[in-house]
């Protein structure tokens, strides 16, 4: 098996790049942040999951249904 050298770290410098200077002057506060309720826990479903269950309602439905099927261990 043959090893290969490793190249030297790049050095990193204390300044951050032009290109990423950001100005906040220019931002906003998150326009959904007020949807969202206290008790609640956000999800992102991947994309053919989306398809098949297009609104929160759907969704709520079938892990209810989901948690009802599963068998519970007695304590």
């Amino acid at each position: 098996m043959k090893k290969t050298q490793r190249s030297k770290p790049a050095k990193r410098g204390d300044e951050m790049k032009t290109e990423y200077d950001f100005d906040y002057g220019a931002a906003r506060a998150n326009r959904f942040a007020g949807r969202v309720g206290k008790d609640c826990t956000v999800v992102v479903l991947d994309t053919d999951v989306s398809k098949v269950f297009s609104t929160s309602e759907s969704v709520n439905n079938a892990l209810r249904a989901f948690i009802a099927a599963i068998p519970r261990k007695p304590k």
